[in-house]
């Protein structure tokens, strides 16, 4: 050990940086093709019956998934982009 502490170069040059051409990965939120919306009712929104029919009306390409926020919010959790653009277009 002794051997290899004598060996070490304590020189002040500089070391060489190596640099790769690798991009680095953006992460996307899980939110990215996510929608909250509000049921506007004053009666009880049955909840299984308003998410299987949300889900056969809209026919979602990558599929849908729908939790309860509480409160009449919902997230709407598309997998795909193209469903999420087609939902936004009446508010823009």
């Amino acid at each position: 050990m002794e051997k290899n502490m004598a060996e070490l170069c304590l020189d002040d040059e500089e070391e060489e940086v190596l640099q790769f051409g690798v991009e680095p990965i953006l992460q996307k939120s899980g939110y990215d093709l996510c929608l909250v919306r509000y049921c506007l009712t004053k009666s009880v929104v049955h909840f299984l019956a308003m998410k299987n029919t949300m889900a056969n009306l809209w026919h979602p390409l990558g599929g849908i998934k729908i939790p309860d926020l509480g409160e009449k919010r919902y997230l709407f959790h598309f997998f795909h982009e193209v469903d999420v653009e087609w939902h936004t277009m009446d508010f823009q």
